[in-house]
Formats: structure tokens, sequence, C-alpha cells
């Protein structure tokens, strides 16, 4: 017998396994994290065991010694000089987490670049340095803290004996368990872009009017999730919907992975109920589109002719002030070789709009190039990527029951008013573990 390795919302749950069906991952003996719920005695050791039964993950005929649920998020990660670039085939269930001896090698690297003459001659190169050094300091620093707060967890576990001190430490362990998340969860970020701020833009599909409502809702939900995640946000670029709604949305989120983080948002969105626009009050469904691009520079290596560009001005729309309605301040480029096309009439000035029209469009096109170099490994690997519009991602069906669901991972909630209220943190993390370990549909 063997033992096989489960993720479920980040911990990792060992079970036994005939031989040769184990999974491959690595030894993380010497953290104390480990044996965090193995000092749990009692009660809380029960509920942890019918948690996981009740999860479906198991059997609930077999005893608890069947079962040893552990928490372990420090697999090593792969040498620094292939994370960004590799195109490999993945082992089916693997999963990258953090490793700290790798960041501090690293942070080692970084500190001996920035001491060198002549660092800041190269404005940009030093700005990239200081900001991984800095977001890499973040990672170990925190590591080393819940380390220590998992010892001493694991200390108290091993002394409480009454209700009230199990179910404290029991609150303190999830507690604990997401932070753990959020750490594994930023060493899954190995992209070019993936670190830094992005894109976002949603688009109305096939629903109508409904569908236009769908937009809307679509866009609170992530300006909510990401007030929650301590992102800032600001819309460039808003289309009204002939009723209600929104044709198409586009606004940016900036703060650290806001890219990597929303690439698990890429995609059609999928929206069951009961229309409040039809007078029969029937059921219909709607379709959204969500494009995530990474947010780059003004001088970033984006091929881009300007011939192949064709650029219109018009009136912006809604209301603006005085001067905003009453001029072409409002600007639409398009792309004519891919079609892509974007548009920006947030600012009063034309000038101002071109300027973040353009950023946009080369945000779009660097992710078109994101796009086409995962779809290659992903050929490599002998998968099948499917990201045309009609490959939904995520169903919400508020009638004739509420459901969540994820097509790509199987993830369902039931609470589907508190996942519109921002509640994707679960979704996406299930999604870029399961990415990670090659298993995402």
């Amino acid at each position: 017998m063997s033992c096989c390795l489960l993720w479920k919302n980040g911990v990792r749950l060992e079970l036994d396994q005939p031989q040769g069906q184990a999974l491959a991952m690595d030894d993380a003996a010497d953290d104390p994290v480990p044996d965090l719920l193995r000092g749990l005695r009692g009660r809380i050791a029960e509920r942890v065991h019918a948690q996981i039964v009740g999860a479906g993950l198991v059997p609930p005929g077999p005893s608890r010694d069947f079962l040893l649920a552990t928490i372990n998020v420090w697999p090593s990660l792969p040498p620094w000089s292939e994370i960004s670039r590799r195109s490999g085939p993945s082992l089916p269930g693997s999963v990258i987490t953090f490793d700290p001896d790798v960041v501090r090698v690293r942070l080692a690297a970084l500190e001996a670049a920035m001491g060198e003459p002549g660092f800041w001659d190269d404005q940009a190169r030093a700005a990239r340095i200081s900001s991984e050094h800095a977001r890499l300091n973040r990672r170990l620093e925190t590591y080393e803290r819940v380390t220590g707060e998992a010892a001493e967890l694991r200390e108290l576990a091993g002394i409480a004996t009454e209700e009230g001190e199990l179910t404290e430490v029991e609150e303190a362990v999830g507690t604990l368990k997401r932070e753990l998340e959020r750490l594994q969860e930023d060493a899954l970020f190995t992209g070019e872009y993936d670190a830094g701020d992005a894109v976002v833009s949603i688009h109305a599909g096939t629903g109508g009017t409904d569908a236009q409502d769908w937009t809307e809702i679509l866009l609170r939900m992530y300006l909510r999730w990401a007030a929650d995640r301590g992102f800032q946000t600001e819309i460039v670029e808003a289309s009204p919907g002939e009723e209600v709604g929104l044709k198409s949305v586009t606004f940016t989120v900036h703060g650290e992975n806001a890219y990597g983080i929303l690439k698990a948002e890429r995609g059609v969105h999928r929206l069951v109920r009961l229309s409040p626009f039809d007078q029969a009050h029937r059921r219909h469904t709607s379709f959204a589109q969500v494009i995530v691009s990474p947010l780059v520079s003004d001088d970033a290596a984006v091929d881009l002719d300007e011939s192949d560009l064709r650029i219109d001005t018009y009136r912006a729309s809604g209301a603006g002030g005085q001067h905003v309605n009453k001029t072409d301040s409002a600007v639409r480029i398009t792309h004519v070789p891919t079609g892509i096309v974007v548009q920006c009439q947030n600012e009063r000035s034309q000038l101002s709009n071109r300027q973040t029209a353009m950023r946009i469009l080369k945000s779009r096109l660097a992710e078109r190039q994101e796009e086409e170099r995962e779809a290659e490994m992903a050929k490599e690997r002998g998968q099948l990527l499917d990201t045309g519009f009609g490959s939904q991602i995520r169903s919400y069906v508020l009638h004739p029951y509420q459901l969540v669901k994820d097509h790509r991972t199987d993830l369902e909630e039931g609470n589907a008013q508190a996942v519109l209220d921002g509640r994707l943190d679960e979704f996406i993390h299930a999604y870029l573990l399961a990415r990670a370990a090659g298993t995402a549909a």
C-alpha cells in the first residue's frame, strides 16, 4: 500500500492507495505544519474525519486510522531558471508550491544584483528587480510567521482537552489554512506577467437584455471581490445597454498577482434565472464573456504596427460634465489583423483616451501571445484547450435551485448569492491548483 495525495481547499489529504497509483510529491517531514492535525485529539479529530467523509473523498466505512489528514503546502519549486518557461509534460496530480529555500536563493541573487555598480542606470530593469525582491521578501516573511503559528497550534492541540479549547484550535487551524492557501497560490504564478496588474473586459453575449444585465452583475461581483482582496480598480470604459445593464465594460485591477489570479476567470459565464424583464416571468439563460489581459507598461515590447490600426473618435455616452459630451473625446482602436477592438471614454481629453486605449490594446495583444504560448504547451502535453466563446467555464443557476458550478474543476457552491457578492476565492484557488496539476478540464 502507498499514499495517494488529494487536495481539498488547500489541505493535503493522504489516503491509502494500491501500489503503483501513488502520486509523486516532495517530502516535507521537516516542517511543523504536516503534524498539526495529527495532534488534534478527541472530538476535533472526529470532526475532521466527518468533514472529509462528507466531502465524498473517502467512504464512511473505514475507521479513522484509515485516514491521515495533514496540512502540507510546501513541495519544492523547480529550479528558478525553469520557472517562467516550462514546456515539458507535467505529472498529473503534482502541484508546484512554495519552497522557502528556493526563495532565499533567489533573494540573495536579487540583492547581489541590486548591489552592483550602475544598478540604477537601467531604470526599467532596476524597477523589475526591486519589485521582485520586495514581493519575494513579503512571501518569505509570511511563510516564517505562519510556520511559527503552526508550531504553536500543534503544541496547543496536544494539551487541549475541553470542548471550548478544541473549538478554538479548530478555528485557528481554519484561519491558518486560508493563509497557507494564499501562500501556495503565490507560488503558482510563474508567468511573465502573472505578478502584475490586469485589464478585465466583460462582453454581453447571447441573451439580449438579460445578458446585458448579467454583464453588470458580473462587474459588481468582480469589483466586490477586488475590494475584499485589497486591490484597486478603475473603470476605463462602459457601454450602457439599450434598456438596462451594460453591453461591455473594461476595468483595470491593480495589486500583487492581479493578472495571475484573474486569469482563472477567463471564459464564458452562464446565468440561469427567472427573467425580471419577461412579462411571463419565464426562465432565461444568459451569457457573458470575461477577457483578462496583463496591464503592460507603455514601453512594453509588444509587436504593434501603426499601419495595422484603425482609429475612430466619437462622443462619449452617459453623464460626464459639460465638456465631455460636446467633443469627440472617446477613442476606439481596431487592430485589423486580429480584429481586436478596444475603446476608452473615461478621460475628458481625446489624447488621454487614446493613450489609455493604446495601452489596453497592447495588453490584449500580450494576452493573445500568452494564449498562443499556453496552447502550444498544451499541445506538447497532449491536452486540448477550448477557449472559444461557447466554452462555459462556470454556471450560476438561480432557478429552480441555487448552485454555482465551475465546469473545469467540478467545484460547486450552493450559496449563489454569496458568490455573486464576490466570494470567488475558493473557485479561483481550486482552478489554479488543478491547472498546475494538469487536471483542469
